[in-house]
Formats: C-alpha cells, sequence, structure tokens
C-alpha cells in the first residue's frame, strides 16, 4: 500500500501507520521537520521524505491513501488542495484528514504565521470533498483539544476516490 502523509511534520502520524502499510511518502514544506521525522532509525526503510509544495509541482505517484493531520488548516486554497488530493490518488483510494472544526481564531496565538483557515465546517468541506470525487464521506470528531479553558475539536474525515 502505497501512502502519502500531507503536512508530515516530524511523524506524528507517519510512526503510528508505519507498521500497517507499505511505503509512505511524507511531504511537508518544512525541511527542518522532515529532517527530524528521517533522522528516526525505524523509520528509515519506510519512508521517503519529500519537501515540496504539492500544489505547485505534483508528485508523479499515485497513493491508495493520504493522511493528514492538522495541515490543510495552513494551506490557503482548500479547492486546489483537496484537487490535489484527488489527482494524487488511484481510483477507489482513499483519504483521511484530521483538522479543527470552525473556531473563532483562538487556536493558534494572534501572530502565527501561515494559518489560513480557523478550522473547517464540516458540511463546506463535505461540500468541496463531493465536488472534487469523493464519496461515502464521514465525518467524526477525533479529538478535542484544551488549551486555556477552550476546546477545540478535530474532525477526522475518511472518504473514497470515485473509480
Amino acid at each position: 500500500m502505497q501512502v502519502m502523509d500531507f503536512g508530515a511534520g516530524t511523524g506524528l502520524v507517519t510512526t503510528q501507520i508505519a507498521g500497517q502499510v507499505g511505503k509512505i511518502t511524507a511531504v511537508d514544506v518544512s525541511e527542518s521537520m522532515l529532517d527530524q521525522l528521517v533522522a528516526k532509525e525505524h523509520l528509515k526503510l519506510k519512508v521517503d521524505a519529500v519537501c515540496q509544495d504539492i500544489l505547485d509541482i505534483p508528485l508523479d505517484t499515485r497513493f491508495d491513501l493520504i493522511v493528514s493531520a492538522m495541515a490543510m488548516h495552513h494551506v490557503e486554497d482548500t479547492e486546489a488542495l483537496v484537487q490535489s488530493f484527488a489527482d494524487h490518488l488511484m481510483p477507489g483510494a482513499r483519504i483521511a484528514l484530521a483538522d479543527l472544526d470552525s473556531e473563532d481564531g483562538t487556536f493558534h496565538p494572534e501572530d502565527t504565521q501561515g494559518v489560513f483557515h480557523n478550522g473547517f465546517d464540516r458540511g463546506e468541506f463535505q461540500s468541496i470533498l463531493e465536488r472534487k470525487g469523493f464519496t461515502d464521506v464521514n465525518f467524526v470528531t477525533a479529538h478535542t483539544v484544551n488549551k486555556e479553558g477552550r476546546h477545540y475539536p478535530i474532525f477526522l474525515v475518511t472518504a473514497v476516490m470515485v473509480a
């Protein structure tokens, strides 16, 4: 099974799924984060780290699964991102994406660079997925981050690319 971990960072998701999948392509725009990921000795044979923006330069690989955790709100154009996911998947492949539900902008400190969305409305995100060719869209609340007395739900959405 070929898997892309989008916004892989230091490997939070990659380390959790490495034992259950084949090769993982860890994609991130931060070389220093990917350096930390590939320094993890037990992942060296499983992970191909790629430092590039797949919206600008697509990969030449098609995947069975794309996973992502807490990276999508750092991408300005959500429609283009979902289209890129669709373009990188084989027919019948799946996505499993986790990110913030809509919030009031207090999750990140006010001066944080590179935050383009204060989470996502599930209905709107589902519409984007369906317009880009995904079916069987399913949302669950995967986790809730509690910071400074505030609660920030994190959704997990799964879907299948139309064959």
